[in-house]
């Protein structure tokens, strides 16, 4: 087996490494404190595409496969110190670009995917619910098909969409919106669940201001909710009933894709905090000669090799349309439960110097936390590795 990157993989993640360390690191300290989110940053990382990283070219993305996206956004994020800003793409390409790419029609496609891929357009996706966060598919919010009272209008039938959705990361600031909701309470996951793409400038559904939260926090989060909201059919994502599959096969791509920032940045970290053991004294030597200090240093890496392997292989499986369903579960499962043991190790080797003015391992602290939430919790992903072995 190789597991050489090429010439191509390797030009890419040099090219990724250097626009992000050059281009996204300023004021990131104000930034984290204040929730702000730069659009005009959003826009610099589409004139380089890396908003439609796995989009293809005829769409305006780049048209990387799943492993060379991994590998590009892992670049990314190693230079990229802004955790929130890396996540708020992650979740518009693998959570809501993606979907629309393979189960939108010809149209949908044309008319969405330029301007997502190339920095216009932010997207969203909403699912979570306040009751149903884990069973994810027992939710309130409802698509009620009408019919139009005017029999010679173009479009005879429409849907009423009502419901509230919490927790909708890029939610403030998104153009386009992937809103799940029921269509049939007693089919469920089966045919009960439907996906409709909203966009902000046709349609009159509420998006709150950003929600305070505890880590990513460039990544805005916010409700999203909508009132008697008229939408035609013209506006579904596949078919009526298709909503659970297409969620689904975005949480695959999720799982899968999104644990490249967590690796691009625990090997950021990695490296600077050997650097930082070499010149830190304690007792007249390094505190990396301490076989406490090196014994940790050398598991954490360990460990981040292996699950880079287990990342860079679900992502291959995806590339070849093979099922990654239970590859992706643990991957999501391992890489988020390193990126908290990661946190947690080098906030005690950093020890106080750690601990003040906002340094980064603060700040991947509060980000490591979230990583086992969302996507599916840590126990989502047991329940479904366990039921898939």
């Amino acid at each position: 087996m190789d597991f050489s990157l090429s010439t191509d993989q390797q030009q890419i993640k040099q090219s990724m490494f250097e626009f992000a360390h050059e281009r996204f690191n300023h004021d990131l300290i104000e930034r984290d404190k204040n929730q702000l989110f730069e659009r005009k940053l959003w826009r610099l990382a589409g004139e380089k595409k890396v908003t439609g990283l796995c989009i293809p070219q005829e769409y305006g993305g780049l048209g990387y496969d799943p492993l060379t996206t991994m590998i590009a956004l892992e670049a990314f994020a190693e230079g990229c110190e802004d955790g929130g800003f890396c996540f708020a793409i992650s979740a518009h390409l693998f959570a809501s670009t993606v979907p629309i790419l393979q189960f939108g029609t010809k149209e949908q496609q044309r008319d969405y995917l330029p301007k997502l891929c190339d920095g216009t357009w932010i997207a969203a996706n909403a699912m979570t619910e306040v009751n149903s966060g884990s069973d994810a598919f027992n939710m309130a919010s409802t698509a009620t098909m009408k019919s139009n009272a005017d029999q010679s209008a173009q479009l005879p039938t429409y849907f009423e969409l009502n419901g509230h959705k919490p927790y909708v990361s890029n939610g403030p600031n998104a153009d386009i919106v992937l809103a799940y909701v029921n269509t049939n309470k007693e089919k469920g996951f089966f045919g009960g669940i439907s996906c409709f793409i909203l966009r902000k400038d046709e349609h009159s559904f509420i998006a709150s201001n950003a929600i305070d939260k505890l880590g990513v926090r460039t990544c805005p989060l916010g409700e999203v909710s909508f009132d008697q909201l008229n939408v035609d059919s013209s506006c579904l994502l596949g078919k009526v009933g298709a909503g659970g599959p297409i969620f689904n096969h975005a949480m695959i791509w999720e799982r899968v894709c999104l644990s490249a920032i967590h690796l691009g940045t625990m090997s950021r970290l990695l490296k600077r905090a050997m650097a930082f053991t070499k010149a830190r004294q304690s007792g007249g030597q390094a505190i990396g000669a301490y076989q406490n200090i090196s014994h940790s240093l050398a598991e954490l890496h360990t460990r981040l090799e292996s699950v880079r392997l287990l990342a860079y292989q679900s992502a291959w499986k995806l590339g070849q349309s093979k099922n990654a369903s239970l590859d992706a579960s643990m991957t999501k499962l391992a890489v988020s439960e390193l990126f908290q043991d990661f946190a947690l190790s080098l906030c005690e080797i950093y020890a106080a110097q750690g601990y003040v003015n906002n340094h980064e391992v603060q700040r991947i602290m509060r980000d490591a936390l979230g990583s086992k939430i969302y996507s599916g919790t840590s126990d989502v992903q047991k329940n479904i590795i366990a039921k898939l072995i």
